[in-house]
Order: C-alpha cells, then sequence, then structure tokens
C-alpha cells in the first residue's frame, strides 16, 4: 500500500469548504468522489487544513493510500481529467509510509487580498474583499507587526472551536500593496478557526481609523473574541503553501 502526497489548486466558491459535510459539496468529497472512480474502491483524503466555505486555495495538500499500480504523473493526469474544472491537482508524489499531510505540515502560509478602490470589480468579486474607503496601510504594518511571535490568539478564533490549545507561532504577517490590492500574507506553525480572517478584519479596523495600531497588542492580552474586530469574508482568503 502506498501513499501519495498530491498538491491541490482549487476555486472555493462553490463548496462549503474542505471537510466533507453531508448534502453540501465540499472539496473533500469531490475528491474522494474522483480516486473511487479511478480505484473503484473508497479511499480517504487528508487536508493539510480545513478550509472554510469560500475559501481559495493555491497550494493545498492532501495525502492518501492505495495500492494501485500508478506513477504520480498518472495520478495526477487521471484526476485531472475526473475532477471539477474548480479543483486541480497540480502535482503527485510518492511519500514515505506514514506520511500525513496534516500532522507532518510545519507551517502553513496563507494570504488575504483585499480590493481597495471605489468601482467594485467584475472579475475580481469572488476572489477579493472590496473596500471602497482609502486603507492607511502603514498603520496596518504598524498594528501588524505587534502580533508577529508565539502567543495566545484565543482573541483572533471564531465561535464554536474545538481546538485546546490556543498559542500559535505567527512566523510572518507582511503587508503589501500593489495598486488596488492589498496582500496580507501570513505564516504560522498552526492557525486557529477563523482567525486569519479575524486578524484582516481586525488590522482592516487600523487601516480605517478605528483603532490605533498598539491596539492589536491589548487584544492580544484579551484572551476575547469580543476584543478584537470584524471577521473579513472568506472569499479574499488562499492558502498558498503547507510547507512540510
Amino acid at each position: 500500500m502506498a501513499t501519495y502526497k498530491l498538491t491541490l489548486e482549487y476555486d472555493g466558491t462553490a463548496y462549503a469548504g474542505w471537510q466533507r459535510q453531508p448534502d453540501h459539496p465540499t472539496v473533500q468529497a469531490a475528491l474522494e468522489t474522483a480516486l473511487h472512480r479511478i480505484t473503484q474502491t473508497d479511499i480517504p483524503v487528508i487536508g493539510a487544513g480545513r478550509t472554510d466555505s469560500g475559501v481559495h486555495a493555491l497550494g493545498q495538500v492532501a495525502s492518501f493510500h492505495s495500492d494501485r499500480p500508478m506513477t504520480p504523473d498518472e495520478w495526477t493526469r487521471a484526476l485531472n481529467a475526473l475532477l471539477p474544472a474548480d479543483i486541480s491537482a497540480l502535482s503527485a508524489e510518492q511519500v514515505p509510509d506514514g506520511f500525513n499531510a496534516r500532522r507532518w505540515a510545519q507551517s502553513k502560509l496563507y494570504e488575504y487580498r483585499i480590493l481597495n478602490r471605489r468601482a467594485r470589480s467584475a472579475l475580481e468579486r469572488q476572489r477579493a474583499w472590496h473596500l471602497w474607503g482609502g486603507l492607511q496601510v502603514e498603520h496596518m504594518r504598524e498594528g501588524g507587526a505587534l502580533l508577529t511571535g508565539r502567543h495566545d490568539f484565543r482573541s483572533f478564533e471564531g465561535p464554536q472551536a474545538d481546538t485546546e490549545k490556543k498559542v500559535c507561532d505567527l512566523r510572518c504577517l507582511e503587508i503589501i500593496q500593489r495598486g488596488d490590492i492589498v496582500s496580507l500574507r501570513l505564516e504560522a506553525d498552526r492557525f486557529l478557526k477563523q482567525m486569519v480572517r479575524a486578524i484582516v478584519g481586525t488590522l482592516v479596523e487600523v487601516g480605517q481609523g478605528k483603532r490605533l495600531p498598539h491596539a492589536m497588542k491589548t487584544i492580544l492580552e484579551a484572551k476575547d473574541r469580543r476584543a478584537a474586530g470584524y471577521t473579513a469574508p472568506p472569499h479574499g482568503l488562499y492558502l498558498v503553501k503547507v510547507n512540510y
């Protein structure tokens, strides 16, 4: 029985997130359906991260086991022939037995994209958060710098989370402005539920002048979701890369 690692790209618009759910389309379900059509057996897949409804991926990683004699290139071609058009298998590789896409991950990199201009976009409407008012990006950078490092991030955790461990090592929080697009890139060893979106929403409030940059430190210390700001909508978020 061989173990395989898949790298996937997907547009999450039509899906209720990564994780299989009854009566809702999910990326995991689409992938497992394609694997069943290839092998005529039920093959469970494990994803590196459980992206939420509407969230996209440029480099989601999944692992599975199969005894079907296929090369990595054959797996990639077979999956892309059967997966929906909004999910693509970028690559497949055989990995050591015991590899687990979630447990073996050392860090994940997310990017959140904001379209900052007055006119709405016909092309970016499901790919970026449209904010027409001006943002003070330097203030956002100043506030974001206070979040890097190893902290208890429960002030930025979404509701109904079942994670007992609240401490994360936020290794990078970079804010890049290119024309009308403001991108926030966050890398950490782990993320709490909706943590990236809560951080983005709160930093946007800093950029809008509703909070001072140094308030981010106070929010962290509060360890209370009510201390932080708005949860940014999911359609601007991308899982960029999983590092092993």
